[in-house]
């Protein structure tokens, strides 16, 4: 089993203080106006973007993808990952995305769809999806059970979504109206969240009993 250095604990800490830093920052959008005025139901949290506080919501975001780097860090160096393998890509585009997300806006529909405003929606769903594949491949391999069930959390508030855009042609309700897509997104942004601490919380697995007889029998 991979030692806990100096350096794992720094950046695994890193990680949990950017999902902190993410937590308090976009909830506090919530309450404070004039961003507590967003529907929480109906409307995506991306609208606090446009809105005169949107650098809280910026901040908060840009928290979390540092964070998220960081994690990749600290999840490496506990050798649960290699640095070029499928979990570290998908964690870091899940942090690109994030970024991408701050630097293009969602759509201002009062004004009309924007080139960046569809930079921001794609971006948005390969975010939604990169973080919870990871954390499912991070928890099987660590044998950790709360990076998995997060990561498949995460993946059936997606499924509520596809669902709905899935409908629209049969119930000719448009998706977003179809479901409360303010509520089911936060729900998917909490649950995504807490994978990003999750995955910051992981250790190494400790060598079989098998295993150690096999190595010190090499021995």
């Amino acid at each position: 089993m991979a030692a806990l250095t100096p350096w794992s604990r720094a950046t695994a800490n890193l990680g949990l203080f950017g999902v902190a830093a993410s937590v308090l920052t976009i909830g506090s959008l919530h309450v404070l106006p004039p961003s507590s005025q967003v529907s929480p139901v109906r409307r995506t949290i991306s609208e606090y973007a446009l809105l005169e506080d949107a650098w809280v919501f910026n901040v908060g975001v840009m928290a979390l993808a540092i964070g998220s780097f960081a994690v990749i860090a600290a999840l490496v160096s506990r050798q649960i990952i290699k640095p070029f393998s499928p979990a570290s890509i998908l964690i870091g585009l899940w942090a690109l995305c994030l970024i991408a997300i701050v630097v293009f806006p969602k759509n201002n529909w009062a004004i009309g769809p924007s080139f960046g405003g569809m930079i921001h929606r794609y971006a948005s769903v390969v975010a939604f999806l990169t973080l919870p594949i990871a954390a499912i491949i991070v928890g099987r391999k660590a044998k950790a059970a709360w990076p998995t069930w997060l990561g498949v959390l995460s993946l059936g508030w997606f499924a509520f979504i596809l669902g709905a855009v899935m409908l629209q042609p049969v119930t000719g309700v448009r998706w977003w109206v179809a479901i409360p897509l303010g509520a089911v997104e936060r729900g998917l942004l909490v649950t995504e969240v807490a994978a990003v601490a999750a995955l910051a919380l992981v250790k190494a697995v400790a060598p079989s009993r098998a295993v150690l007889e096999r190595a010190v029998v090499a021995a």
